[in-house]
C-alpha cells in the first residue's frame, strides 16, 4: 500500500489529486498484472489499484496485492508491479501545497506525457 507523503522538497503537501486517461490506464494495469503472472509462475493472484481524484495526506493512493505460496516471488512481483505502474500507467499527480500546486510526472516514467493542464496553478483554497 502506497500512501501520500506530507512533504516534497521541503514544501508541506496539503493533498494530492490524481487524474488518468482511464481506458489506457486500466489496460496498462491489466498488462502489468499479466506480466507478473508470466514472470513468476507461482503467483495465484495479482491485483493493482490506483486511486483517482483527491487523496488526503497519509491516505492510500495505490494498492498492489500479490498472492503466492512463495513469499519471495510475491515480494519480487510486487516491487516489479509498482515500478512498472509508475513507469507506464498514464496517471498524473497534482501536488497541492500550502502556497500553490504543481502537476508531477513519475520520475520513473519512460516517456514524457505532460498533463494537459501542467502549468503551475494557484492553490484553490486561496481563491
Amino acid at each position: 500500500i502506497g500512501t501520500t507523503r506530507n512533504t516534497f522538497h521541503g514544501k508541506r503537501v496539503v493533498e494530492l489529486s490524481y487524474e488518468a486517461y482511464e481506458p489506457m490506464a486500466l489496460q496498462e494495469l491489466r498488462k502489468v498484472g499479466e506480466q507478473c503472472g508470466a514472470k513468476w509462475a507461482s503467483l495465484l493472484q495479482v491485483t493493482l489499484h490506483h486511486r483517482l481524484g483527491t487523496v488526503a495526506v497519509q491516505e492510500a493512493s495505490v494498492v498492489i496485492a500479490v498472492s503466492s505460496p512463495h513469499r519471495a516471488d510475491a515480494i519480487a512481483a510486487c516491487a516489479f508491479a509498482i515500478d512498472e505502474l509508475k513507469a507506464r500507467v498514464p496517471i498524473w499527480k497534482r501536488e497541492i501545497y500550502e502556497d500553490g500546486s504543481e502537476w508531477k510526472q513519475n520520475a520513473e516514467s519512460c516517456c514524457s506525457v505532460p498533463h494537459p493542464f501542467a502549468a503551475n496553478t494557484p492553490n484553490p483554497s486561496s481563491s
